[in-house]
């Protein structure tokens, strides 16, 4: 693994400590898990991934490498359960990442952590609908709306 960025906001990933490798979610698709998770992303996560998760918060901009897109379904759908609460847990401020993310595993109790995991995969689920048009919530007129203003 290089510390170059590859095709723009790509980020680099590391193999999974074994300790963390076979983990799975406990709170999968758990709708109670999935509220309580939005809270704890809205208190601790916003600032640097963003409303949405992607990568755009208030105190994103000063950093660098940049917040991960945690809406990016594609590089979410490669990302296993373990890996996720590796990175959660032991955050950023090691090799490979070199990036601000601070180690959750003081401040969010286990579950808690999770339950933000289980929250972040929704982000993803709701924007890989939207890019690959198959969001049936939505009609073609507000999809496009959705990503007119994002200032790119």
């Amino acid at each position: 693994h290089t510390h170059d960025d590859h095709e723009g906001m790509a980020h680099t990933h590391a193999k999974t400590p074994e300790e963390f490798a076979s983990l799975e979610n406990p709170f999968a698709n758990d709708q109670e898990a999935i509220e309580a998770g939005k809270a704890i992303y809205e208190t601790n996560c916003v600032a640097c991934h963003g409303a949405e998760g992607m990568g755009d918060g208030p105190a994103a901009e000063s950093l660098d490498p940049k917040p991960a897109m945690l809406a990016d379904g594609a590089m979410m759908g490669d990302l296993s359960d373990g890996y996720l609460f590796w990175r959660v847990s032991k955050g950023g401020q090691m090799e490979p990442f070199n990036s601000a993310m601070p180690a959750w595993e003081a401040g969010l109790t286990e579950e808690q952590r999770w339950q933000v995991i289980s929250y972040v995969r929704t982000l993803a689920d709701d924007s890989m609908g939207m890019d690959m048009g198959m969001d049936m919530h939505m009609d073609d007129d507000h999809a496009d709306e959705a990503h007119a203003d994002d200032g790119h």
